[in-house]
């Protein structure tokens, strides 16, 4: 009791803010720089990984093209996102989770800028808008995001994950997970704020592990073992199977709507889940000044606006025709179709026939 009173007065004469909870501590900017950095570099790698990537698929959509499984580029590609994916993991153990989780801005602006340098995608104006306003929104989450983060230690994430905030979050979280699945599974509603809805709240999950594994790793390399207590592979097991889930319906929703629209909605519901369980399991906005929070709050929102620029109506890559352009045979003039709209309700099917039938004995009725 005396020496917490002590450090109390020393911290007071420090200036130090004494009303925040026993474990959070003012981390040496270094280490919260090297978390910013790791995960804008985690990031940035993402980016280019993806373009490696829809680069070797459009050159092995040619005919007479190996798949693209074969092709060491598409590997490469591979082995960077996994880097890219580490680091953000890495990230995690050094600085916020309501910080790491915005940043990941960086990789669709970083995606746009190399696929039209490399790709020779078409630059837009709203490439430009989006781009400019996701960089000033992750330069005013970096200045006024939290600071203070915790010693992430097993006896810290054992008492946080029973918390009275942090149960009462997980009951709601699961009611709303259990009403979103059953409108998604039984009642076949298939909209994409459903689908990506239940993607956001695994996120939340996922970011909680996510950050408590990569926190335990830091402070065992740093000499304090935490890989001994049990909390740690619960965690492990929640961030795996959250992340499994959390790959299943996003791949869901891929396969049903355009990536221009899961792309930047899925980066609005996983920043928000993200920075909502960071809040309220980890505590990281508390004692935070009224104007840093609503200046990070302004950064989030100039994010999202940027990345939903950037991401709507992305001009896609040309690839070579399966049919015949008729005005490149001699004899031949150019028209404008030359093969039946595939998106008809008449191509290719029984309609099409009927239709044709009907057409037929009418005009045989004509001749008659």
């Amino acid at each position: 009791m005396a020496n917490s009173t002590a450090e109390s007065l020393f911290a007071q004469k420090q200036g130090k803010n004494t009303t925040q909870p026993p474990d959070l501590v003012d981390r040496p900017y270094k280490a919260y720089l090297l978390g910013i950095i790791i995960a804008i570099c985690g990031n940035f790698l993402i980016s280019i990984s993806l373009n490696i990537q829809k680069y070797t698929h459009v050159r092995q959509s040619q005919p007479g093209s190996k798949p693209y499984y074969t092709c060491a580029l598409w590997w490469c590609g591979i082995i960077l996102m996994g880097v890219g994916e580490l680091g953000n993991f890495a990230a995690y153990g050094f600085a916020p989770a309501s910080l790491i989780a915005p940043l990941g801005c960086v990789s669709v602006i970083a995606s746009a800028v190399i696929s039209v340098v490399f790709l020779k995608e078409t630059l837009r104006a709203s490439d430009i808008l989006g781009g400019a306003l996701a960089v000033t929104g992750t330069y005013l989450l970096v200045t006024f995001a939290p600071h203070n983060t915790q010693h992430i230690t097993a006896h810290v994430v054992q008492r946080y994950a029973v918390s009275w905030q942090f149960l009462t979050y997980l009951v709601l979280e699961m009611i709303v997970f259990c009403v979103l699945l059953y409108l998604y599974k039984r009642r076949n509603l298939k909209h994409i704020v459903v689908v990506l809805l239940l993607v956001a709240l695994l996120a939340s999950l996922t970011v909680i592990s996510v950050k408590a594994v990569s926190g335990m790793i830091t402070e065992s390399l740093k000499g304090s073992l935490q890989l001994t207590y049990p909390i740690f592979y619960v965690m492990v097991v929640v961030m795996v199977a959250s992340c499994g889930f959390q790959i299943k319906f996003l791949n869901q929703a891929m396969k049903m709507f355009d990536a221009t629209e899961v792309v930047p909605i899925n980066f609005v519901f996983f920043t928000a889940s993200a920075i909502v369980a960071g809040i309220v399991f980890y505590q990281e906005f508390y004692g935070l000044a009224l104007l840093n929070i609503f200046m990070f709050l302004f950064g989030c929102l100039l994010s999202f606006l940027g990345v939903f620029l950037i991401a709507r109506n992305r001009p896609k890559i040309k690839t070579e025709r399966p049919f015949i352009d008729m005005g490149q045979v001699p004899g031949k003039r150019c028209t404008d179709k030359v093969q039946p709209e595939a998106k008809r309700i008449t191509y290719g099917s029984l309609a099409a026939k009927i239709l044709h039938l009907d057409k037929k004995g009418g005009q045989e009725e004509d001749s008659t």
